[in-house]
């Protein structure tokens, strides 16, 4: 399952590339962040991936998954 980010100046995308040091109050607020996500259905399903993927170089090619599928 992915989630589903939109970055925008009100909405930006969260820092998860791993070099930044961080504590455990940061850490506990970004899982916090994405179970909140998950709960609301802001993810795309390994199922709708892995079509979209496996149509790649077809001449059917699926367009990218939208959150929710």
């Amino acid at each position: 399952m992915l989630l589903c980010y939109g970055a925008s100046m009100n909405n930006p995308v969260p820092d998860v590339s791993g070099f930044e040091p961080t504590d455990d109050a940061t850490e506990d607020r970004a899982l916090a962040a994405a179970e909140a996500e998950i709960a609301a259905g802001k993810v795309i399903s390994h199922g709708a991936v892995r079509r979209w993927l496996l149509s790649w170089g077809t001449p059917n090619e699926l367009p990218p998954p939208k959150c929710g599928e």
